[in-house]
């Protein structure tokens, strides 16, 4: 694998993407929809994303919105080909005959012939390599374009590294300058994986109250969910914000008319505390 792929470019617009360690283009923004509705209300989300310009979309199993997904995609009159979609295998259908069980459940739902990336959810004790190595021949098939993983903690990774022929593309985790998990982020970066942030704005936590983020919005006549999202993207950290209302799917998406300074980024970093709103990937019990 060529170390020097993926983790290196910066996005200066909504249709840029990042290179993945295995080649694939992966758009460095995109729509998150976890706990949006089923029906009308994912389809009006991913009407207005992509008629605004956002080309990838995360969704899971767990979500339950697969379907919605994929018809708001095949509605958008957007060639396939130019949508990154994102789904993933949760936790209760882990182990390799049920994970690829479950990624041809989730494919039907969408009605994709392929998808870009499919992660393991969550790091199960016990069976994430057997589920990883299911991940390896989805890949090996061509059923997938890329694999990866979410909420992997080094150890985690350095089981697969250990135990598998493919690196993880990418991996999805709590990310938000409360929780910056530098240590983790630099592995990944060192080790040709893409960190992606969920949940990067905290689900509307304090931190878009706090007044660093606040003096920075300010001096830039940005928002402060501007100015977060900016900070993951001068990071090299693909970004997920969820939003179901058009004002705020465009806000988020409206980061490239500005760039934080190396003082500015320095500050963020500063407000880590190490609080998640998650669960604690070594210590989970669903």
């Amino acid at each position: 694998m060529d170390l020097e792929k993926g983790c290196d470019g910066m996005i200066n617009h909504i249709a840029d993407t990042v290179e993945l360690n295995n080649g694939v283009r992966m758009p460095g923004l995109g729509l998150g929809v976890y706990k949006v509705e089923e029906g009308d209300e994912v389809e009006r989300a991913l009407h207005s994303a992509l008629k605004i310009g956002y080309r990838s979309i995360d969704t899971a199993a767990l979500y339950a919105n697969e379907v919605g997904v994929g018809r708001a995609i095949r509605a958008s009159g957007v060639a396939r080909r130019e949508i990154f979609i994102t789904t993933k295998v949760w936790n209760s259908d882990q182990g390799y005959e049920a994970t690829r069980d479950a990624f041809a459940r989730s494919r039907e739902r969408l009605g994709v012939d392929y998808v870009d990336l499919y992660l393991i959810h969550w790091p199960v004790p016990g069976k994430y390599l057997e589920t990883w190595r299911a991940l390896e021949d989805l890949y090996r098939d061509g059923a997938v374009r890329a694999i990866g993983v979410s909420n992997f903690q080094i150890h985690h990774l350095q089981d697969i590294a250990g135990a598998s022929r493919v690196i993880p593309a990418v991996n999805q985790v709590e990310y938000h300058p409360f929780l910056s998990q530098a240590p983790l982020r630099d592995y990944c970066r060192a080790h040709g994986i893409y960190l992606e942030a969920w949940s990067p704005l905290m689900r509307g936590g304090d931190i878009l109250q706090n007044p660093v983020i606040r003096e920075i919005a300010q001096a830039h006549g940005k928002t402060p969910a501007q100015v977060v999202l900016r900070w993951d993207l001068e990071h090299k950290v693909i970004t997920i914000p969820k939003s179901v209302t058009v004002e705020r799917i465009r806000e988020n998406a409206d980061l490239f008319d500005f760039a934080l300074s190396a003082e500015e980024i320095g500050r963020i970093d500063g407000l880590n505390r190490d609080q998640r709103i998650g669960p604690d990937p070594d210590n989970f019990d669903f």
